[in-house]
């Protein structure tokens, strides 16, 4: 494995918070508005994209 250096490593850690499933609470809060999030991706299709 390679060292990542901190900028990366930041990106990574923000885009795994991002990624996290929505709360049933949300969900029963906003009256099913809010129901999946449109931040979670599937590591196996959808690359992240460094900005």
């Amino acid at each position: 494995m390679s060292k990542k250096d901190l900028n990366k490593k930041m990106h990574l850690g923000k885009m795994l918070k991002r990624n996290r499933r929505i709360p049933v609470l949300a969900v029963v809060r906003t009256h099913r508005k809010v129901e999946t999030n449109k931040f979670q991706r599937d590591w196996r299709h959808r690359k992240i994209r460094k900005s």
